[in-house]
């Protein structure tokens, strides 16, 4: 990258200068327009209501309509509502016989030219008026009412299962209807696959609920049998909708089944509703005046301030703009600098440009860890490999001159070296493999008990190794290839630093939703401090490097890698002087048959 400027169309000054002008341009162009209209528009117009007011008259009166089954005393609501509202209420029957009204006395309560408002009944939403919701009023309770006991059961039920969910990670809140029974609403987040929370239940029926759903049953079965061909069974749940009995049916079927069930809801709560009837919501005219234009001298204060804006904006941004330009310029040439001389950028800002910089270090900082382990695995590689490849050249050219005998012994001895070569070959493919996310386990159901005995007795001739497994034997998805790997690296790495005389464990259970599989040794143990390095690429306990005592490096890491390929992880437990204790969990969707016993982090 050159050190030449940025060319002015290029600029980023020069590009937030000419947008910041052009949306100034259009808001003060705007805001004197709109500056200019609604003031005509304030000053030559008043409205004489508004379809809030309405909106509120109407579910006022409709609350009523649904708690009684006749309208006598409706009057002082109409007169409560008419004072709030500052408008004039009637309310007729269909035909227009005065039911109440807020002026009775006056005889153009209800002229015969004016037009309803709306239609108030509770069983048929007006659509003018009400736009969400169903047609059927949900206060509209008639025989659903459930009794104090019953509510107070359900409630105490619903608080049961809503501290349940948030325990899962679940939140719900409890909502009453107007029956008084309580429902979970507002549920966000998704409750894991094994939970013992039952939400579902309180969408069973209660007693005062059960005749009343079962006439409801019966009326809808009259209306399907009317409109379908073929038989279809269900009964209503608490909440009016279908069950089925059998395998639902078809969309169009099951539309019919629902229109029959709010038919029936109707007929069945109109005994308990009053009957339908006209609002009329009207107010005095608004005074006509004649029109309003703006002066010249008001013309040319609109035209002066909206000006003195535009200025004050282009000095802001001016000024905005140097400064936003500056710190990308000192980033623009820390970037420019040789790879091996970068220095942190200052970060002298909290906004974006901040956020920027101190990503810039961040990147810069892991960029330089990236190198450091780059040259450290480099090098651990070339002593990995240095060894076994010097004995070997060493025997050749020993042999090549005479000074031994290529016999049996020095061949096993060559052949020795190479399996170790093969052996770091083999571990580094693994691990790169892992890392870079092309190795695929193919899991597959595994009886791991008898996998787990395998492999034991593989490595019993190494050191005393023994499995405690009870009298279970669970069947796991895994790839049987990689865990059998997996335990293998924790057991080979148990027997090295295992002393004579010492025991290695295999442990196999679960906890619950969980496999575990954990190797125990009695071992020296690991320091604290050592701990959070277990994991870590060619890293030994034993600074002297030594394979005797500290293997390739990478068998523990390759072990995590595995199980976390599965989707579980390997953790270590210890207490120096008394051993190690390496546990492998792996996720519990995964169990499809038996139970072990219980294992836990030695």
């Amino acid at each position: 990258m050159t050190g030449r400027a940025v060319p002015p169309h290029r600029s980023l000054l020069v590009r937030l200068l000419a947008t910041s002008m052009l949306i100034a341009v259009c808001a003060v162009a705007a805001t004197a327009w709109l500056t200019v209209q609604l003031t005509t528009r304030a000053v030559t117009q008043e409205r004489s209501r508004t379809l809030a007011s309405d909106t509120d008259v109407y579910d006022a009166v409709v609350a009523y309509a649904a708690g009684h089954d006749s309208w006598a005393g409706v009057d002082a609501l109409i007169r409560r509502q008419a004072e709030l509202t500052g408008t004039r209420i009637a309310l007729t029957t269909p035909d227009r016989a005065l039911i109440a009204a807020s002026a009775p006395d006056a005889p153009d309560a209800v002229a015969a030219s004016d037009v309803p408002t709306a239609t108030v009944d509770p069983l048929r939403l007006d659509r003018g008026v009400r736009v969400t919701g169903g047609r059927i009023d949900p206060r509209a309770v008639g025989p659903y009412r459930l009794t104090d006991a019953e509510r107070d059961r359900l409630r105490r039920y619903a608080d049961i299962q809503v501290a349940c969910l948030r325990r899962a990670t679940v939140l719900a809140e409890v909502v009453e209807l107007p029956s008084g029974r309580p429902v979970l609403r507002e549920v966000t987040g998704e409750p894991p696959p094994i939970t013992p929370c039952d939400p579902a239940a309180l969408a069973e029926p209660v007693e005062s609920e059960r005749q009343p759903l079962r006439d409801l049953t019966a009326l809808t079965t009259v209306c399907v049998e009317r409109w379908l061909s073929t038989e279809v069974r269900f009964t209503i749940t608490p909440d009016f909708a279908p069950r089925y009995d059998d395998a639902p049916p078809d969309a169009d079927r099951d539309r019919r089944v629902r229109e029959c069930v709010e038919e029936a809801r109707r007929d069945q709560l109109r005994p308990y509703v009053a009957p339908p009837a006209l609002l009329f919501v009207t107010g005095p005219a608004a005074p006509q005046t004649g029109p309003v234009t703006l002066s010249t001298a008001n013309t040319l204060r609109i035209a002066g301030t909206a000006a003195l804006i535009l200025l004050l904006t282009l000095a802001v941004t001016v000024v905005a703009g140097r400064r936003l330009v500056r710190p990308l310029r000192a980033l623009t040439e820390a970037a420019r600098r040789p790879a091996d001389r970068q220095e942190p950028v200052p970060v002298t800002t909290r906004d974006e440009i901040g956020y920027l910089a101190a990503a810039f270090n961040d990147l810069s900082a892991r960029r330089q860890a990236l190198e450091q382990q780059r040259n450290a695995m480099v090098n651990d590689i070339a002593h990995e490999l240095r060894t076994p490849l010097t004995n070997i050249r060493t025997w050749l050219e020993t042999a090549r001159d005479g000074a031994v005998e290529v016999d049996q012994e020095v061949l096993d001895l060559l052949v020795e070296e190479s399996v170790l070569l093969h052996h770091v070959v083999d571990d580094l493919r693994d691990i790169a493999a892992l890392e870079a996310g092309s190795l695929r386990v193919h899991p597959e159901p595994t009886y791991v008990r008898d996998l787990l005995e395998q492999l034991v007795e593989a490595h019993r001739g190494l050191g005393a190794v023994t499995l405690d497994a009870g009298r279970h034997d669970p069947e796991v998805q895994v790839d049987p290839v990689r865990l059998r790997q997996i335990v293998g690296n924790l057991v080979s790495n148990a027997i090295r630093h295992t002393p004579a005389g010492g025991t290695v464990t295999v442990r196999l259970g679960t906890r619950p939703g969980r496999l575990v599989i954990s190797v125990t040794d009695t071992g020296p143990g690991i320091a604290a401090a050592d701990l959070p390095r277990v994991f870590d690429r060619f890293w030994r306990a034993d600074t002297s490097r030594t394979r005797a005592t500290g293997g390739s490096g990478l068998g523990l890491p390759i072990a995590r890698q595995l199980a976390r390929a599965h989707g579980g992880d390997v953790t270590v437990a210890s207490v120096p002087g008394h051993g190690a204790t390496f546990t492998v969990v792996l996720p519990g969707a995964s169990v499809v048959g038996g139970d072990g016993a219980d294992v836990g982090q030695g």
